[in-house]
């Protein structure tokens, strides 16, 4: 997995999404508005599992989910 995934907490925020993805807010709202990064909604906000970025950023690396969701 990437470095820089490993200074962000399990649960992440859109906003950590925009740092890591080097994006503006509009751009990470629509990609969670719209299923393209899968996310969960508590109380009306967006929460992002890290597994669910993973799947975002490495659509064709299976194993890396496998990896993560093992530690």
């Amino acid at each position: 997995m990437d470095k820089i995934l490993e200074t962000y907490d399990d649960i992440l925020l859109p906003e950590d999404l925009q740092e890591i993805l080097h994006t503006g807010r509009n751009t990470v709202y629509t990609y969670l508005s719209k299923g393209i990064i899968k996310s969960i909604r508590i109380g009306g906000k967006y929460r992002i599992p890290k597994l669910y970025l993973i799947e975002f950023l490495y659509p064709n690396k299976p194993e890396l989910l496998e990896k993560e969701a093992g530690d």
